[in-house]
């Protein structure tokens, strides 16, 4: 079957399985390592994407149910290439990582978050990653990377 969608905004268009996960078509097929596979089962946030905007798990989704026209973003597609993005820069800044696994998902939840609040609060901060999961930082770097990339954000013209 193919699949269209744009993907950090190019154009997608492969043949895939009815039964492959958006996440194994992205990893294997494109070769976007930064999409990580964690649980398989949508529970630990490492394979987060967003998808016109949202966060999703692509553990749990198909690649057959991208449409044409769904935009799809990885943290390739946060910035240029040899340039960090706001909150790329406040979780090096604020030591918002550890081993690295579940970063991309953290940097594209709180994308989403910083989208549609510019200014959180650690309460929604910590709503916000409930189902994104970090074994090593405990989060407060994270919530921290989070309130800074507000900060830098803030700053832009």
């Amino acid at each position: 079957m193919q699949v269209q969608f744009k993907l950090n905004g190019r154009n997608i268009a492969e043949e895939t399985e009815a039964n492959e996960t958006l996440l194994d078509f992205l990893r294997e097929k494109i070769n976007v390592t930064s999409v990580k596979k964690g649980c398989d089962e949508g529970d630990c946030g490492a394979c987060t994407i967003l998808l016109n905007g949202k966060p999703v798990r692509s553990c749990l989704l198909l690649a057959v149910q991208m449409r044409e026209g769904d935009k799809v973003t990885t943290v390739e597609g946060l910035a240029q290439p040899g340039q960090l993005s706001e909150i790329q820069e406040a979780f090096m800044e604020k030591y918002g990582f550890q081993c690295g696994f579940c970063t991309p998902g953290m940097i594209l939840t709180a994308k989403a978050l910083l989208d549609k609040n510019p200014r959180p609060t650690v309460e929604e901060i910590k709503d916000q990653f409930e189902g994104n999961l970090c074994r090593c930082t405990g989060y407060e770097q994270i919530i921290a990377s989070v309130l800074r990339a507000a900060e830098l954000r803030a700053r832009r013209p």
